[in-house]
C-alpha cells in the first residue's frame, strides 16, 4: 500500500469537483489530491450523448480561472442571438486543459484517475484503489474529504431503465441514435426532461419528420426561457428576468396564481399550452427550439413506461401500440439527482451541493472560496445552505426562497461581494459596471422593490401548503 498526505482529498473530478478545487487553490496554498473512477476529468460529460450541449451559456460554466469558449454570441442556428453553449467534446477538452495546464502544473494538485474511493479507514486516513493495478493508496487527510459525487448526474448511457422489454425490441440510449445503421419505422422518445428535448430536437434537425416522432412524457415540465439566462453584454435580460419573477412572487395570492404570473411575465414556459406542467428541472429553451419541439404533437401521457413489447408499450395508466421497426430512445435517466440537503461543511468533510438554483459550477467554486476565507463552520454554512435540486413544479418556491435569502447574506459580507464581482462563474458579475444600461437599471429597481416582499410571500404560500 502506498502512503500519501494531503490537505484535501476531493472525490470526483467532474464539473463541481474541478470548480471547487480551482477556487480553493486560487485562495490558499493548500495541497489537494483528486480521485476519479474515470481516466480523465469531466464527470458525466464523459458518458453524455455526442450531440449534447450546455443548456446555459459557456460564459458562466466551468472554472473561474479559465474561460470556456470565446464569450461570443451565436449568429446562426436555434441559439442565434444568445451566448454560445459548449458541446460535450468542448467541455471535456476544456476540463483536461484546466487540469493539466492550471491545477497540476501549479504543484498544488495531484490527480489519480481510474481509481475507486473505498472510504475512511481510521480517523483521517482514507483509501482509494486503482482500477488497473488493484494497488491501494492510503491517504492521510489533514483537513477535509470533499465529496463531489453527492449530486452526481445520472445519464442514459450509464443508468438502468426502470422498464423491461422483449428481446427483439429496438431500445437504445440516446447516445445510440448516432450509431443507427438504418432508419426506424418511427422514433419513440421516452422521458420528459432535457435529454428527451435534446433527442427530439436532434431528430428534427437531422430530417426526421415530426409525425415520425412519438414522445412519451410522463410529466410535462416548466421550462426557462434561455433569453433570460444571459450574462455579459446581455446581463440586463438576466436581471430583468429575476426582477420579473420576484415581482410575480411578491404579488401572487396562491401557488396557482404564482405560476400564472410567472408564465405571463415570460419566466416559465410550457411545451403544450393546454397541459399544466407538474415538473420543474431547470431546463432552458430558446424560442426557436420551443417552436421546433411543439411540432412533435404525438405525445403519450399515460405515466411511466413499464414494458416495451414488439407490438405494444405498457404504461402505468394504459398502453399504446408499437411495431418491430420502431426505435425506442431511452431518455429516462433523472439528469439532476434529487437528494436531501445536508450541511455543506462538517468536521472533516465538505459535501458539494447547490446553493444558487441550478448553477453547479458556480456553487462549487463559491464553496471553495468560503472554505478558504472562513474558519468557523457555522459561518460557512450560513453562506452556503444546501438548496436541493427541484423536481416538482412547487419546488420552484423553496428553491427561490433559499437562493434569495442567501444572496442577501452574500451582499452583507464585503469579501464575498468582491469575490462575486470578479467570478466569471457568477452570471451577474459586472452589473455594477453598466450604469448606462437602461434595461439593467430598471430591473435593479424592480428587484430592490420586490425581493423582500417576494421572500415573505413565498414563505407564506409554502406554510399554507404544509
Amino acid at each position: 500500500m502506498v502512503d500519501i498526505d494531503t490537505d484535501y482529498l476531493v472525490v470526483g473530478a467532474g464539473a463541481a469537483g474541478m470548480a471547487f478545487t480551482d477556487a480553493l487553490v486560487a485562495e490558499s496554498p493548500v495541497d489537494v489530491v483528486m480521485v476519479d473512477r474515470r481516466h480523465r476529468p469531466g464527470g458525466h460529460w464523459n458518458d453524455a450523448y455526442p450531440f449534447v450541449r450546455l443548456h446555459q451559456p459557456s460564459a458562466f460554466y466551468g472554472v473561474n480561472s479559465q474561460v470556456l469558449g470565446g464569450d461570443s454570441i451565436d449568429e446562426v442556428g436555434r441559439n442565434a442571438g444568445l451566448y454560445e453553449r459548449a458541446s460535450g467534446a468542448e467541455i471535456l477538452a476544456y476540463f483536461q486543459r484546466v487540469l493539466d495546464e492550471h491545477l497540476v502544473s501549479s504543484g498544488q494538485v495531484r490527480f489519480f484517475g481510474m481509481c475507486d474511493y473505498v472510504g475512511v479507514q481510521d480517523g483521517d486516513r482514507h483509501v482509494f484503489v486503482s482500477r488497473l493495478t488493484g494497488e491501494a493508496t492510503n491517504v492521510r487527510v489533514r483537513r477535509r474529504l470533499v465529496d463531489a459525487t453527492y449530486l452526481e448526474t445520472p445519464v442514459p448511457a450509464t443508468h438502468t431503465p426502470s422498464f423491461d422489454a422483449d428481446p427483439d425490441v429496438c431500445i437504445v440510449p440516446v447516445n445510440g441514435l448516432v450509431s443507427l445503421l438504418e432508419p426506424g419505422s418511427g422514433y419513440t422518445v421516452i422521458g420528459g426532461g432535457k435529454t428527451a428535448m435534446d433527442a427530439c430536437s436532434w431528430l428534427l434537425d437531422n430530417g426526421v419528420a415530426p409525425e415520425k416522432i412519438r414522445w412519451v412524457r410522463p410529466r410535462d415540465a416548466w421550462l426557462l426561457d434561455r433569453a433570460y439566462q444571459q450574462p455579459l453584454e446581455l446581463v440586463g435580460w438576466l436581471v430583468e428576468g429575476v426582477s420579473l419573477y420576484l415581482e410575480a412572487a411578491a404579488e401572487a395570492e396562491s401557488v396557482e396564481d404564482l405560476f400564472r404570473r410567472l408564465e405571463a411575465c415570460g419566466q416559465l414556459i410550457r411545451l403544450d399550452p393546454t397541459v399544466e406542467p407538474t415538473m420543474y428541472r431547470c431546463a432552458t429553451v430558446s424560442g426557436d427550439e420551443l417552436a421546433a419541439l411543439r411540432q412533435v404533437d404525438r405525445v403519450v401521457r399515460l405515466g411511466r413506461v413499464l414494458h416495451v413489447g414488439t407490438d405494444r408499450i405498457t404504461l402505468e395508466e394504459g398502453s399504446v401500440p408499437t411495431d418491430p421497426g420502431q426505435v425506442h430512445v431511452d431518455c429516462s435517466a433523472a439528469g439532476l439527482r434529487v437528494a436531501p440537503g445536508r450541511p455543506v461543511f462538517e468536521p472533516g468533510r465538505i459535501t458539494l451541493q447547490q446553493v444558487r438554483t441550478c448553477q453547479p459550477t458556480f456553487n462549487a467554486a463559491l464553496i471553495g472560496y468560503v472554505e478558504a476565507a472562513r474558519d468557523d463552520d457555522g459561518a460557512k454554512n450560513g453562506l452556503c445552505p444546501p438548496n436541493p435540486y427541484p423536481s416538482a413544479a412547487v419546488d420552484w418556491l423553496a428553491g427561490t426562497v433559499i437562493a434569495q435569502r442567501t444572496e442577501g447574506a452574500w451582499r452583507s459580507q464585503p469579501d464575498v461581494s468582491a469575490w462575486l464581482a470578479r467570478s466569471r462563474l457568477n452570471a451577474v458579475h459586472g452589473i455594477g459596471e453598466r450604469p448606462d444600461d437602461s434595461r439593467l437599471q430598471a430591473a435593479l429597481g424592480r428587484y430592490i422593490t420586490n425581493v423582500d416582499p417576494a421572500i415573505e410571500n413565498l414563505e407564506a404560500l409554502l406554510a399554507r401548503r404544509a
